[in-house]
């Protein structure tokens, strides 16, 4: 019986290590733009987040958006939408990536609270579909289709 890793390596996917926090959430390294960042994978966000106080440091041009933000006990925030970024998670790259921006303080007050590090933002289930993501649980890896 073949591993999952040799099977999905046959497959053309990308295997990329995930680390587990303290809030039982999975991190993720991430290179947004060509900048490495610390993300937080959340099946349940539809869409892939930076905090607007990143808007520099990734070299995002934002513009108004429409979208309301909601999660983590915050409703109703004021977003910006990013596009065109290029996203890379290990080997697996996106060009074009909409990104959304808000502010992520509350997400982030809840990581230090349980002594886990900020994060810069979410990879969401935009970026998961596109890679037609497995996640390992077992052994923390997530999977991406090239």
């Amino acid at each position: 019986m073949k591993s999952l890793k040799i099977f999905l390596k046959s497959k053309k996917f990308t295997r990329i290590p995930l680390v587990l926090t303290a809030t039982n959430h999975f991190e993720v390294s991430a290179k947004i733009n060509g900048i490495s960042g610390r993300f937080i994978l959340d099946t349940g966000a539809s869409n892939t987040c930076i905090g607007i106080d990143k808007i520099t440091f990734f070299n995002l041009i934002s513009e108004a958006s429409e979208i309301k933000a909601a999660g983590a006990g915050a409703t109703e925030m004021e977003t910006l939408i990013s596009n065109k970024n290029k996203v890379q998670l290990g080997n697996w790259k996106k060009k074009k990536q909409k990104i959304v921006l808000f502010d992520l303080v509350h997400v982030n007050e809840a990581l230090t609270a349980h002594q886990a590090l900020p994060v810069d933002g979410i990879i969401g289930a935009d970026i998961l579909k596109k890679g037609k993501a497995i996640i390992d649980y077992g052994k923390n890896y997530l999977y991406l289709y090239q």
